[in-house]
């Protein structure tokens, strides 16, 4: 198998895009048992659309293997366990197999730290989305939150100085008609949104984020001057306290029970996560959850459109429709993107797959 940066921004069948990114971490140096975990975790992404927060990560994790920024060593630790879901010492997608293991108790869930040593199977977690379809699947509820103590770029409500992140948070439950799935930033736009914005050297559609006197922008490189500028919260400056409130509630959940928070130094990548499981069976039934929430989506269906829209729809409509028909058509890749992971696989001497005609 071969291609060349020509075939850049071609479309790969994802089966073919885990194998290659889990053969390119296990060349620089991860173990087998982990590297199918994270190219997993990088493909669904991709096939939900975000490709910010995906398979461009690849060559940064490789680039911080490579100068021993990130280590490809180590176990995890257990800080506490009192019984039930051990989560402390697991990487996101083995702690959601324990946590939904454990939900049968009702609910199950806790937080994941980073221990200090950046490691790929830890931060960055990527698109927090993609983990939710194995709970959603086997039938659990599950909310997801994520944080990096190490990097700030959001300012409280009120304040230009930042002391956030984006801090994401994701949610998932089975419905009646296809589960309903929401993976949403507490920002007006991620950081690595924003970052795409300036390697391509664009402007942003919208004044998403505020300069250091405290001014709308549309410019990215405002985030690198000194002093920085900042990513507006969810309500921007009008309505930001709302999202405010929603990054520290990630932060509260994240970091601050983890024990490993904005209190630590920490020096590049790092992560806090939170994760809650819940077996619907055991609060009102799983059959008269799906009864709800059949009614629920309903009544949004039947809403009356305004003008623009065709439908309403529930948030995780068109994502889903596009993970459906990428798994089916093959996982179109950005021409920079596809650029790179070309440049890594000959750098590794890794077989690259051949896009599809």
């Amino acid at each position: 198998m071969s291609a060349d940066p020509e075939a850049a921004g071609a479309s790969y069948r994802a089966s073919a895009l885990e194998a290659c990114a889990s053969a390119l971490l296990e060349r620089a140096g991860l173990a087998r048992d982990r590297t199918a975990d994270i190219a997993s975790v990088l493909v669904e992404g991709d096939c939900f659309g975000k490709s910010t927060h995906e398979l461009a990560l690849l060559p940064l994790y490789l680039r911080e293997i490579e100068s021993d920024e990130m280590s490809v060593v180590g176990e995890p630790e257990i800080v506490n366990d009192f019984g039930a879901p051990d989560l402390g010492w697991a990487q996101a997608s083995r702690a959601l197999a324990v946590a939904a293991r454990d939900a049968r108790s009702n609910v199950a869930g806790g937080p994941v730290r980073d221990g200090g040593d950046r490691h790929p199977a830890q931060p960055p977690y990527a698109c927090l989305g993609a983990y939710l379809r194995p709970a959603v699947d086997a039938g659990y509820m599950m909310l997801l939150t994520l944080t990096d103590p190490g990097h700030s770029s959001v300012a409280p409500f009120g304040g230009v100085t930042p002391a956030l992140t984006s801090n994401p948070m994701a949610f998932g439950t089975p419905a009646t008609n296809g589960p309903v799935m929401i993976d949403m930033s507490t920002a007006l736009l991620t950081n690595g949104a924003i970052a795409a914005y300036r390697q391509r050297g664009e402007q942003l559609p919208h004044p998403f984020l505020m300069d250091s006197q405290g001014q709308p922008s549309t410019d990215p490189n405002i985030m690198a001057a000194i002093p920085p500028g900042t990513a507006l919260p969810l309500g921007g400056l009008e309505a930001g306290h709302k999202g405010y409130s929603l990054g520290l509630i990630v932060e509260l959940l994240t970091g601050c029970l983890s024990g490993r928070g904005r209190a630590d130094a920490t020096d590049g990548w790092s992560a806090a996560v939170f994760i809650l499981v819940i077996d619907l069976a055991a609060f009102g039934g799983a059959d008269a959850f799906r009864r709800q929430v059949a009614a629920l989506a309903g009544m949004c269906h039947a809403s009356q459109t305004r003008q623009g829209f065709e439908r309403v729809e529930l948030p995780s409509a068109h994502a889903l429709a596009r993970w459906e028909w990428q798994l089916r058509d093959g996982v179109r890749l950005s021409a920079s993107i596809s650029a790179e992971i070309v440049e890594c696989a000959r750098r590794f001497e890794v077989p690259m797959p051949d896009p599809i005609p």
